[in-house]
């Protein structure tokens, strides 16, 4: 392989997880009010090993992750780069809006501030 290929590869394994993973998963455990020691029970792995993927210490396998993120009440998913921004705003829209969690709105439905009235609507 020439120099210049060898350069632009990137080594296959992460040092840590993504901070913005680490957080999350910290995020949901705390949620479901579990220690890093009762996911590690609910996983049959050590705290240790939980403490030390949550710090970025250890990188787990993959199917370590996945087992924690489903327990975990969350998916991994695959989202074509473009989708991030949408993906990730929905996903915000959903936190910011836990206390209405269970209730449909349209996706495309106005914004009205407290007091207005929506707009008539015709009847058929």
């Amino acid at each position: 392989m020439p120099n210049d290929a060898i350069k632009d590869i990137r080594p296959l394994r992460q040092k840590a997880l993504p901070i913005e993973m680490r957080r999350a998963l910290i995020e949901a455990r705390k949620q479901r009010g579990w220690s890093q020691r009762d996911l590690a029970r609910r996983l049959d792995i050590g705290q240790r090993h939980i403490s030390g993927i949550e710090s970025g210490k250890i990188v787990p396998r993959y199917d370590t992750l996945l087992e924690i993120i489903r327990i975990l009440d969350r998916d991994l998913i695959m989202v074509p780069r473009a989708l991030m921004p949408l993906v990730q705003s929905l996903v915000r829209d959903h936190l910011k809006d836990q206390s209405g969690e269970g209730e449909e709105r349209s996706l495309y439905a106005s914004h009205h501030n407290e007091g207005d009235s929506p707009e008539p609507r015709d009847e058929v």
